[in-house]
């Protein structure tokens, strides 16, 4: 299958060039055009219990997309909601990867993705949450970002901690553990990290150059919080009506 993945650093978008009787499996929602060859439909992989799970244990869409070129060779455009990056990874069957919520994009033919558990300290204090996918098979994985990925290659023994909501993707095979940012809990809670993710080499790491939460909190700053306006009208609503009002 070809593909190609356009405008890599701002804003891509993945262009698949399918030949008939060919189709790959996407994240709901994420096709953005498509021949008139092709046929979308919506999937339950693994069944009912497995989309429930990604619905309501990690948090994705209870289906895939499924689209295929049915009725002769077509092209059909992929994107993510979030400005940032896409990765392609070719998997060979001899281990998977575990990706973060939001993290996975589509995949080839051979693609399987699945709800994966964490242990209870991973999950509760590692920003992931307490479910996340797994991706494994053979065939190419398409993961997205917010921001930029970044590889970080680690040696054998090799170690290096990461804030948790900067995580894309890891190998399943990869030793991590949850831990404190600092030594001790006063410290750790003024330094704004609550907990962070040691991951030991060999392997790769595939992060993130921006944090979603983190954007997320920054937007929340800007609205103004109703009733909270003791120091005069700087509320936009108030200021429109006021403005209409008078003309």
């Amino acid at each position: 299958m070809k593909y190609e993945i356009l405008y890599p650093e701002a804003f891509p978008i993945v262009k698949f060039s399918l030949q008939r009787g060919e189709k790959i499996k996407a994240e709901s929602d994420a096709m953005v055009a498509m021949s008139a060859t092709v046929d979308v439909e919506g999937k339950l992989e693994g069944g009912i219990l497995s989309g429930l799970a990604r619905k309501f244990l990690s948090g994705e869409s209870m289906f895939f997309q499924e689209l295929a070129a049915n009725r002769g060779d077509g092209e059909v455009l992929l994107a993510h909601a979030q400005p940032g990056g896409i990765l392609d990874l070719a998997l060979d069957g001899s281990y998977g990867l575990r990706v973060q919520k939001n993290g996975f994009l589509a995949g080839t033919e051979g693609i399987q993705v699945e709800t994966k558990m964490q242990n209870l300290m991973q999950g509760i204090f590692g920003g992931e949450g307490l479910f996340i996918l797994r991706v494994s098979g053979r065939g190419t994985v398409f993961v997205s970002s917010y921001g930029v990925i970044h590889p970080i290659n680690l040696a054998a023994g090799e170690e290096i901690i990461i804030d948790s909501g900067h995580l894309v993707a890891w190998p399943d095979y990869m030793d991590y553990r949850v831990e404190k940012a600092s030594n001790g809990w006063i410290s750790t809670f003024t330094s704004g990290e609550l907990a962070v993710c040691r991951f030991r080499g060999p392997g790769v790491v595939l992060i993130q150059t921006r944090n979603p939460e983190g954007f997320e909190s920054w937007i929340r700053s800007m609205i103004p919080v109703a009733g909270n306006n003791s120091s005069g009208s700087n509320n936009l609503t108030d200021n429109l009506t006021s403005f209409f009002g008078n003309h």
